[in-house]
C-alpha cells in the first residue's frame, strides 16, 4: 500500500478482510472445493473484478486465508509460551494447542492441512516458528537432532496426520451440546499424545516426553487461546 492515499488504503484493506471474512465464512459452509469466487465477492458484497485487485485466484485467497489466520495463532503461542525457559515445554504446549483448535475449528484444521502440505509450510507462519523453535532447542543442546530438515519435515508430517484424525474422528463440526465436553477431553488426550511423539522425535527419551507431554498448560493458555 506504499504510495496510496491513506482513505485509499484504508479502503483496499477494509475490501480485503471482507474478502477473506467471506471465503472463511462459505468454507466453513461448504468446504473449500465448493467454493467460487463469485460467491465469495457476493458475500462480501464486492466486485466480481475487484477481486482480481487482491488475488489472483481461488487457491490465491485460500493461501493469504491461510496466512491471516495461522499469523494470528503463531502470535498467539508466542505469548502464551512467553514464559517458558524448556524448547521441550514450549514445542509440546505449541503442538498441543494447535491440534485443539483444529479440533474446536474443523475449517482451520482444514487449512492448516492445506498449508502444511504447500510448498512454502517452512518459509512462513507455524512452520517457520518450529524451525525457530528447533534451533533454539538444539543450540541450548535439548534436542538431539541428526538432520533438522528431516526432523522438521517428520514433526510436521505427524502433526498433519494428527489433526486429520482428529477431524475424522470429531465428525460433525458442530456436535450436539450433551458431547461437547466428552469430545474436548479426547482431543486434549490426543494433543498430549501427539506432543509426546514430537518430543521423542527431537531425541527425548520416552518416560521425559511423557511427562512433559502431560504437564499442565500454562495459566495464560485458557484465556488467550480459548
Amino acid at each position: 500500500m506504499t504510495g496510496q492515499s491513506p482513505r485509499r488504503a484504508r479502503r483496499k484493506h477494509e475490501t480485503r478482510v471482507r474478502l477473506l471474512n467471506a471465503a472463511f465464512v462459505l468454507v466453513a459452509e461448504k468446504g473449500m472445493d465448493g467454493v467460487t469466487i463469485s460467491e465469495i465477492t457476493e458475500a462480501a458484497d464486492v466486485g466480481f473484478g475487484s477481486f482480481y485487485n487482491h488475488f489472483d485466484s481461488k487457491e490465491g485467497i485460500f493461501a493469504a486465508l491461510g496466512d491471516w489466520l495461522f499469523d494470528e495463532f503463531g502470535k498467539t503461542l508466542d505469548h502464551v509460551v512467553s514464559g517458558l525457559s524448556d524448547p521441550a515445554e514450549v514445542i509440546a504446549v505449541s503442538v498441543r494447542h494447535t491440534l485443539m483448535r483444529a479440533c474446536r475449528e474443523p475449517v482451520w484444521g482444514q487449512l492448516l492441512i492445506r498449508e502444511g502440505l504447500s510448498a512454502r509450510a517452512l518459509s512462513r507462519g507455524l512452520g517457520q516458528r518450529l524451525l525457530r523453535d528447533t534451533a533454539k532447542g538444539i543450540s541450548e543442546k535439548r534436542f538431539t537432532v541428526a538432520d533438522v530438515l528431516m526432523c522438521v519435515i517428520s514433526v510436521i508430517g505427524t502433526v498433519l496426520a494428527a489433526v486429520a484424525a482428529e477431524l475424522d474422528l470429531s465428525g460433525s463440526p458442530k456436535p450436539a451440546n450433551r458431547l461437547r465436553k466428552v469430545l474436548r477431553t479426547r482431543a486434549e488426550q490426543f494433543a498430549e499424545d501427539t506432543a509426546a511423539i514430537v518430543l521423542q522425535a527431537f531425541g527425548l527419551k520416552y518416560l521425559e516426553a511423557e511427562r512433559i507431554a502431560r504437564c499442565p498448560l500454562p495459566a495464560t493458555s485458557q484465556n488467550v487461546i480459548d
